[in-house]
């Protein structure tokens, strides 16, 4: 739980630098005559609202199971990686609209000062998205995943407009028109960000499964367990921030319901305290099938 209030910490410290970031890129903007930084700005702000969502999808997938949610409340946390693709696709649109409207409206240089202020703006991103990133990866967090691509799609609009403004300041009033085409070029790399971190949360949701070498894992553990003869059918699925576990274990056909019921037990104890994550298991005894030989 203490990861996961620790990545609490680093959304909100997230969401404040967001807000102030989008103050000063609009701003910014304004006064320095760049559009591609205004529209960076509005992203930024964009992600103020994504953070917010994060925080309510980790709030909610964290609550433990009850009468109503027996299997926990872990999918909030795809919902809300869902919603923060979508608030990048909305963002991407955005930006894709105005800058194509710049493109055929007149427009003054953008301010060589813009360009210092762009440049802070991408290493405070770089720094929020490796942090995020981790953390996300820590408590295997889909929403915290995608607050760290979001920073990520931001420093890479912010570089874009970098680039774009760059260009436009030391090429003159014959390449006005830069910002805008790099602002362009930086909506395709966040739609395919949105895209990539939707697919995850999707599959999640319809309880596609794990990966082939965590399901290996979790039927190694189950068979290294006293009295078990070996695994057979075993379905691993992620909800929120841990594993649920369906699987059949063979043991000896002669023991007794009692003997079987504490054998089922122990694989479940084994499974859940190991260092897979996994938050729930269902085991199914089934007989061993042995095969007898002739005596010579």
């Amino acid at each position: 739980m203490s990861s996961i209030h620790h990545a609490v910490k680093l959304v909100w410290v997230s969401l404040a630098i967001n807000a102030v970031l989008a103050v000063i890129k609009i701003l910014t903007g304004f006064h320095g005559h760049a559009q591609a930084l205004i529209a960076d700005g509005v992203e930024s702000a964009a992600d103020v609202v994504s953070s917010l969502i994060v925080l309510w999808g980790i709030n909610l997938a964290s609550r433990p199971p009850d009468r109503d949610h027996p299997y926990g409340h872990g999918k909030y946390d795809s919902l809300a990686s869902i919603a923060v693709a979508g608030m990048l696709l909305g963002a991407a649109i955005w930006i894709a609209v105005d800058s194509i409207h710049q493109l055929v409206t007149p427009h003054p240089l953008p301010s060589p000062f813009t360009i210092v202020v762009l440049v802070g703006v991408i290493v405070l991103k770089v720094v929020l998205h490796r942090y995020l990133s981790g953390a996300g990866r820590q408590i295997e967090s889909h929403s915290l995943h995608g607050e760290a691509i979001h920073q990520h799609a931001d420093a890479l609009t912010s570089a874009a407009a970098l680039i774009g403004i760059a260009i436009a300041v030391l090429g003159g009033p014959a390449y006005a028109n830069a910002d805008s085409w790099a602002a362009l070029v930086a909506c395709v790399v966040i739609i395919y960000n949105a895209i990539r971190l939707i697919r995850p949360a999707v599959d999640e949701i319809l309880d596609a499964s794990v990966s082939d070498e965590t399901v290996r894992a979790v039927r190694t553990v189950a068979s290294e367990t006293n009295g078990v003869d070996g695994v057979g059918k075993c379905r691993v699925r992620k909800s929120g921030f841990g594993l649920l576990v369906d699987i059949h274990v063979k043991v000896p056909g002669e023991l007794s319901v009692r003997c079987g019921h504490d054998l089922a037990h122990a694989v479940e104890d084994r499974l859940r305290q190991s260092e897979l994550g996994i938050q729930d298991v269902i085991v199914h005894i089934e007989p061993a099938v042995r095969t007898s030989h002739p005596v010579p």
